[in-house]
């Protein structure tokens, strides 16, 4: 028997954008349903998360016009990754399997062929990797692979030039359903599910219309969220940042003590203003770093919804 496949796109202000992304994925829905791979229950489900444009009224009407449309909206704008996350976790219990994707059809179509061939060798979550990043800026690529390093360092598994462009099998989706933070970061998550992975690598396109909900503002938010959501060693590294402060201290002060002792001057000035600033800025950052932390508890501490479904079209 054919599996249920649920394709669960995010959107947040993609009126310009829905119409393409909806008749692409209508036909590679269709055609994947005429080869027999899929479920004729099988659908596509949008998500809006909050959209102050009409982006909801567009999804309700493509739901009217073709039964392979669904959708739920969120009451509250809540970020990209609860939104991901509400699709998935709606879906869950209505499919055998989903892939997730953004709405400006970067990501290429064309590879949940490949998504389904690993899939039926038994692969769990397929994760869609970006086979090159030549079209991306030289700031972009290089801050990218940085961070993926940072990441890998710090001991967070994780893909390399890998989004939120998966497959999930319903399997995958329970055990992902068991982790209740709200600090969210799908990418980092997902790894820790366990089950058998695979990668599919694409070509990633450019958008066609609209504009991309990631400005270097958002992205550098989402690094730190990714960070602090992950891994404990900032807060180890502050530990040994201290000792080795102290210990340079140490060396100072004998080294002081003795220029002291053979009877000549220091000129202490240049040495206890430099000391001030370089202690001075690494408390404040340790402070931050520290701050950043129990801010993070303080939300988890509260229980707070991650989001909140306000209408779904298959209710």
């Amino acid at each position: 028997m054919a599996s249920v496949l649920y394709i669960v796109v995010p959107c947040y202000n993609e009126e310009e954008m829905l119409p393409i992304t909806a008749q692409a994925l209508l036909k590679k829905l269709d055609s994947l349903i005429e080869q027999g791979r899929i479920s004729r229950d099988s659908r596509i489900m949008f998500v809006d998360d909050g959209s102050k444009d009409k982006t909801w009224e567009m999804i309700e009407k493509l739901g009217n016009a073709a039964p392979a449309f669904v959708g739920i909206k969120l009451s509250r704008n809540r970020g990209h990754q609860n939104a991901l996350l509400a699709g998935l976790m709606t879906a869950k219990d209505r499919c055998d399997i989903t892939i997730s994707m953004d709405a400006d059809l970067q990501d290429d179509v064309d590879a949940v062929d490949k998504f389904l061939d690993e899939y039926e060798k038994g692969a769990q979550i397929v994760y869609g990797v970006r086979s090159s990043r030549e079209k991306d800026t030289a700031f972009k690529r290089n801050t990218a692979r940085m961070y993926y390093r940072t990441l890998e360092h710090l001991g967070v598994e994780i893909t390399y030039d890998h989004a939120d462009y998966r497959l999930m099998s319903r399997d995958a989706l329970e055990g992902l359903s068991q982790f209740g933070e709200v600090n969210l970061f799908l990418r980092g998550l997902v790894p820790m599910v366990g089950y058998k992975t695979a990668t599919v690598k694409y070509v990633r396109n450019e958008r066609e219309k609209g504009e991309s909900k990631y400005p270097l503002k958002k992205m550098i938010s989402f690094a730190i969220e990714g960070i602090t959501s992950l891994s404990v060693k900032p807060i180890r590294f502050i530990t040994f940042l201290g000792i080795f402060v102290f210990l340079v201290s140490i060396i100072l002060l004998i080294r002081f003590f003795v220029i002291w002792c053979m009877g000549k001057a220091v000129a202490g000035w240049s040495t206890i203003v430099i000391s001030i600033w370089a202690i001075g800025g690494l408390q404040l950052l340790a402070i931050g770093i520290i701050g950043e932390y129990i801010g993070k508890i303080y939300l988890e501490t509260k229980q707070r919804p991650r989001y909140i479904i306000e209408k779904d079209l298959e209710k």
